[in-house]
């Protein structure tokens, strides 16, 4: 700060120096990012893995904040120009921060059936009582004395001789091999089945696990993506439109249209908010008209904040839908080997959804599949048969 001073009429300059603590400013600044991480009307966009942009607390302006190598980087004078850690970049490193502590403390962990204890009081005083011999196979017998129930450990499996070549099967079914594919493998393991029979396990548990897994809320972002994928059903064209998460790659929610301009997607993103019990802060579509019309319907609101709608993507830069077109891959992949579906509610989309969600492990998602970054574990090797059990319970 410059003054003056008058000494015998002569004007000298007189200057002040303020110090200003640099603690005191980072400190500040980490107040304002909890500000802007904490304020619902201060939104925090999230595009992909490395793209944010958060909005200005004191213009209309939105700055685009960039995961590096280093660090995050920003757009605003702060980063550009004096090179420091901003706000916006500590509002979005603080944001990560709490949802990932959020899922942490809400996790859910489905246990695989303990086989040392009664699976109707969870005592683990419990007898053994000889083995039963049926034509379903040969089975060991318990008994509870807390309880007194009688119990065997084949739930889920009732009847079956083989829980693991159904589980096998499953699995083999859902990465893209054909039923009559899948009764080879299982008579190379000595199981003569018709893929008829195949066909009639993956009808039966894709229905079972349908029922138990959407009971379960995930976790899941505030950015979504939707897209639709053409199918043949019958032969006739369909469209199958999907919705899924962008940070976790859960697929929330799907369904079959028969045509693509003239369908109503209200229904798509109402089903995606019974899932997950929240509304997103973006959702990503292309231009197709059906998604403005559900967008309106179900997610605009006059009050702030509200979810915003991007519909201006491109196939390459920051406004894409890459993602989305990643997983209509994969669904297109599974449904070329199969030759079009037969019926509109075929369990190949709804098993494969169960497949995508909680079995399939990501590499973009540092091997998790996505109900683990969801918060969502399944324990034992076999997951299939700890979803098949804990359904049947």
């Amino acid at each position: 700060m410059v003054s003056t001073w008058i000494n015998n009429n002569l004007i000298y300059p007189r200057v002040y120096y303020i110090h200003v603590d640099t603690n005191t400013r980072e400190s500040n600044r980490e107040e304002k990012a909890k500000e802007i991480a904490l304020n619902p009307h201060q939104q925090i966009f999230r595009f992909d893995d490395n793209h944010y942009k958060v909005k200005s607390q004191t213009t209309k302006r939105e700055y685009d904040v960039i995961s590096t190598e280093t660090g995050f980087v920003c757009s605003c004078p702060d980063s550009v120009f004096r090179h420091v850690d901003c706000k916006h970049c500590l509002a979005v490193s603080i944001s990560i921060k709490l949802r990932n502590e959020a899922r942490e403390r809400n996790k859910l962990v489905i246990e695989q059936i303990d086989c040392s204890k009664c699976v109707e009081c969870q005592s683990i005083n419990i007898v053994r009582h000889g083995i039963r011999h049926n034509k379903a196979g040969d089975i060991q017998r318990f008994s509870c004395k807390d309880c007194g129930k009688w119990f065997v450990f084949n739930i889920g499996f009732e009847r079956m001789r083989n829980p693991k070549a159904i589980t096998s099967a499953m699995q083999l079914y859902f990465t893209g091999e054909s039923l009559r594919n899948v009764q080879k493998f299982l008579r190379l393991q000595g199981i003569e089945v018709s893929h008829q029979t195949v066909y009639n396990w993956i009808k039966k548990y894709t229905g079972l696990m349908q029922s138990y897994v959407s009971k379960i809320v995930p976790q899941v972002g505030d950015t979504w993506r939707a897209d639709e994928l053409w199918v043949k059903v019958k032969g006739d064209l369909k469209y199958l439109f999907a919705l899924m998460d962008d940070e976790t790659r859960f697929l929330i929610a799907k369904e079959v249209a028969d045509s693509k301009e003239m369908h109503d997607a209200s229904g798509l993103f109402r089903q995606a908010k019974q899932v997950a019990k929240t509304v997103p802060k973006l959702i990503i579509t292309d231009g197709l008209r059906s998604y403005e019309e559900a967008y309106q319907k179900e997610f605009w609101t006059q009050q702030n904040p509200r979810t915003v709608h991007m519909r201006k993507i491109r196939l390459q830069g920051d406004k894409n839908n890459n993602k989305m077109e990643r997983l209509n891959g994969e669904l297109r992949d599974r449904e070329k080997v199969v030759r079009g579906l037969k019926k509109k509610d075929s369990p190949l989309i709804t098993g494969y959804q169960i497949y995508h969600n909680y079995i399939r492990p990501h590499m973009a998602l540092d091997g998790k599949t996505p109900s683990e970054a969801c918060g969502i574990t399944i324990q034992g090797k076999d997951k299939w048969k700890t979803l098949i059990q804990r359904a049947s319970l």
